[in-house]
């Protein structure tokens, strides 16, 4: 059956549209944090449909709000009032750390992405835009262009000029011997050097940790630190949580409140974890920046009531059940305990992440040099074993991303790491 429907993909759908394993997996249903195939094979999912399935599988509380929304009305479009759509814009409004804020619903990553990029271009009056090295922030002409992440950049074509910033990865690069004081100093230097040569950019887009390029991250106070130069040329942050937001990272709500030290983003997009799922993105603003379009503007499916009642319901469940305080509790002993394994296996470079947002970095023992061989391995092995991780990385995607549900047991944080230490050793 499986081989029939993997026919049948590559029949009709592009070539470059991915897949896992070399036996693709079809995903028939879920429940809490494990997901069974259509041969009824039941797996631990440590990726959670790429940090989507925020909460759990089929979360009563949001299967329930959706079923009963879907059974009022599911969509009328932004052209009328939607109660649902201002309700989910307050509360996210109010925990987003932005002072006066407006927020704009959209259906994806990509699109808040190219919002906050239309918002800080047209607000500033420039097409220029800082970006992070080993970056991604979409699929769409111009997230794509402020991509750092070859083998996430179809073209080289651009709406935008995009200029390239050091520090989103601490331990690779020209800096990477620094202690992180002299490293945050170091891309300090960098970023203004960068300014002296070029015109006036709009904005800085920046990941506080990056997903697709491994969990990546620099040390605490680097983004507070080029908000130092950034506010004194008037140049825009915007900070990408797609990944990151909700209380994943477990220390913090948001990412970017481990840079906080010189006040919140000007701009934060989100997408993924708030739906659970569901087709739900956005772009938080201050009402200066979010309200400077001089053209009338919509969205069709942006904001439509069967998601923002999926939204509503998800939060309300992650707020009240603590579920950053978990990620932070379980993702810390999980990140331990993969660490020990990790001092035995030769390929591993290192373990790193926080929360529930763990990246192991897979290399050729002895050297920096990627494994993506053996990261493939270690995907399949895993599976076998039950256990379902994603794959990433800047440096021939030879990282595996671990980011389970946040309502994850210790118990199941034990097992998952039990059969990831077994493919590990299979190497």
């Amino acid at each position: 059956m499986t081989g029939d429907l993997h026919r049948r993909h590559r029949a009709v759908l592009p070539d470059w549209l991915a897949l896992y394993y070399e036996d693709p997996l079809e995903i028939t249903h879920g429940e809490g944090r494990h997901v069974w195939d259509a041969a009824g094979h039941k797996y631990l999912d440590f990726f959670g449909g790429i940090l989507t399935t925020m909460t759990a599988h089929a979360l009563p509380e949001v299967t329930k709000a959706v079923s009963e929304q879907a059974g009022r009305i599911i969509h009328s479009s932004t052209l009328y009032l939607n109660r649902p759509m201002v309700e989910l814009a307050e509360r996210v409004a109010h925990v987003s750390g932005i002072p006066d804020a407006r927020v704009f619903f959209t259906t994806s990553g990509t699109e808040a992405n190219d919002t906050a990029l239309l918002l800080a271009t047209a607000h500033r009056r420039s097409n220029t835009v800082l970006a992070m090295r080993n970056s991604y922030h979409g699929r769409s002409f111009s997230s794509v262009g402020i991509t750092g992440n070859r083998g996430w950049s179809p073209t080289s074509l651009s709406p935008l000029q995009t200029l390239y910033v050091h520090g989103g990865v601490r331990t690779r690069g020209p800096y990477a011997h620094l202690d992180d004081r002299a490293f945050i100093d170091a891309c300090v230097a960098d970023l203004e050097d960068l300014l002296g040569h070029a015109r006036t950019p709009a904005a800085l887009i920046a990941e506080p940790v990056q997903g697709v390029g491994g969990f990546t991250s620099p040390p605490d106070g680097l983004y507070a630190a080029f908000r130092e130069v950034l506010h004194e040329r008037g140049i825009l942050w915007i900070a990408d949580e797609v990944q990151t937001g909700w209380g994943r990272t477990g220390e913090h709500f948001w990412g970017w409140q481990a840079h906080g030290r010189n006040g919140p983003p000007d701009i934060v997009t989100f997408a993924k974890g708030i739906g659970n799922g569901m087709s739900v993105g956005g772009v938080i603003a201050r009402a200066e920046i979010m309200n400077c379009l001089d053209a009338n503007s919509i969205s069709t499916f942006g904001g439509t009531q069967v998601t923002m009642a999926a939204g509503l319901a998800n939060l309300s469940y992650l707020l009240e059940h603590d579920l950053q305080g978990n990620a932070r509790r379980v993702g810390g002993l999980l990140i331990e305990r993969l660490r020990a394994i990790a001092a035995q296996v030769p390929h591993v470079r290192e373990v790193r992440g926080r929360g529930l947002m763990i990246g192991v970095e897979l290399t050729r023992p002895g050297t920096d040099e990627a494994a993506p061989e053996a990261a493939s391995t270690v995907l399949e092995e895993a599976r076998a074993g039950g256990l379902l991780v994603g794959k990433g990385g800047g440096h021939s995607t030879s990282v595996l991303r671990i980011a389970p549900p946040m309502s994850l047991t210790v118990a199941e944080a034990e097992e998952g790491a039990a059969i990831l230490e077994r493919a590990l050793r299979s190497i």
